[in-house]
């Protein structure tokens, strides 16, 4: 394992977290409530289970947490179902609008008679994020759940319909038992693509459902995680707030996006129990946004103090888990944005930006 001294002492993460200066988030995003949720569950969804042999109706209890991405015109839902034994897997919905969407009837992505049914049976495949390399390939980030830890794994696929599974991120044997998950890399635009880029000759990604860490690559299948030099720790690189929406823990969103300001990073947050946004119910999940800087993308430039979804309809309230905004998928498609969101982790819904 590569250590990785990312912070000298010239270069600390800035203290500027409060700032009402908001004109680098992405703000005016708009539920479309005439449509959502705009994915349900379908107990009528059959397909038979390479590990069990049997036949099960994988997305009969909930839909959720979803990824986006356009292709050929149209954009492409990887979104996460459950099955009533809450086992997940991966499916795949296709939109011509963005709004509208149909399913495919088959899972793409789930446990299977490979090398990774030990992480992954029977808790499932959760949680995708999905972004392009530069050859077009895919490249999915996704959490492995064997019933007792979640695991950040890495999967490629060259047309989001059959894809090779390439392990666990956090590979070394000092970590591999560890609980991480949700892993956005960053990305620059390219029209309607979102591609992974390089910045100072690596890749970047951010992961964690507590505190949020860093992780480089050179490829984007082999990942070393940011350690400090003395303390041989993983370097937090975002932390929960007492007395805000994100007091309990920070989660990434979708990717994250380089631009001309730095890397912006739409992210959720839960609200503890005590010591908390008091506007809200404890554990309500709600997204907000940071900005870091574009050269040292482990360096917290500005942060928002509010967040700018979160759960105010019944289906986002009640639920398979109760007050959830979940965001995860994210994509720029005919001139807007689309976002993406699983609700109560029981629904699929979107909200858009002009």
């Amino acid at each position: 394992m590569l250590l990785l001294l990312l912070c000298s002492c010239s270069e600390q993460p800035s203290t500027k977290t409060t700032s009402t200066d908001n004109s680098w988030a992405m703000n005016g995003f708009v539920k479309a409530d005439s449509l959502n949720p705009i994915l349900q569950p379908d107990s009528t969804q059959q397909f038979n289970c390479p590990i069990s042999k049997q036949t099960v109706n994988w997305e009969e209890r909930n839909v959720l947490n979803p990824s986006a991405v356009v292709k050929n015109g149209k954009v492409y839902l990887l979104y996460r179902a459950q099955d009533r034994a809450m086992t997940s897997r991966l499916g795949v919905a296709v939109s011509d609008d963005g709004l509208h969407f149909t399913k495919q009837p088959q899972p793409v992505f789930f446990p299977a008679n490979d090398s990774m049914q030990t992480y992954e049976w029977k808790g499932g495949v959760e949680d995708p994020r999905v972004v392009e390399s530069e050859d077009g390939t895919y490249i999915l980030t996704y959490t492995s759940y064997d019933g007792k830890t979640a695991r950040l794994c890495l999967a490629t696929s060259k047309d989001l319909q059959s894809w090779t599974k390439h392990g666990l991120v956090l590979s070394d044997a000092k970590y591999k038992n560890t609980w991480c998950k949700s892993g956005a890399i960053v990305v620059k635009q390219s029209g309607e693509k979102m591609i992974a880029t390089k910045i100072n000759g690596r890749y970047w990604m951010y992961f964690g459902d507590t505190d949020l860490f860093m992780a480089t690559s050179d490829d984007l299948i082999h990942w070393t995680v940011a350690e400090n030099e003395e303390s041989k720790k993983m370097i937090t690189v975002l932390h929960p707030r007492m007395g805000y929406f994100d007091s309990r823990l920070v989660e990434p969103g979708p990717y994250a996006l380089l631009n001309e300001e730095g890397v912006l990073l739409i992210y959720n947050g839960s609200n503890a129990a005590n010591f908390n946004d008091t506007t809200m119910p404890k554990f309500t999940y709600s997204a907000g946004q940071a900005l870091f800087h574009k050269d040292r993308p482990y360096q917290l430039i500005n942060r928002t103090t509010t967040n700018f979804i979160q759960p105010d309809k019944e289906y986002e309230k009640v639920g398979e888990v109760n007050e959830v905004c979940f965001v995860e998928g994210l994509v720029y498609f005919k001139n807007k944005w689309f976002l993406y969101y699983g609700t109560a982790d029981s629904k699929i819904a979107v909200a858009v930006k002009e």
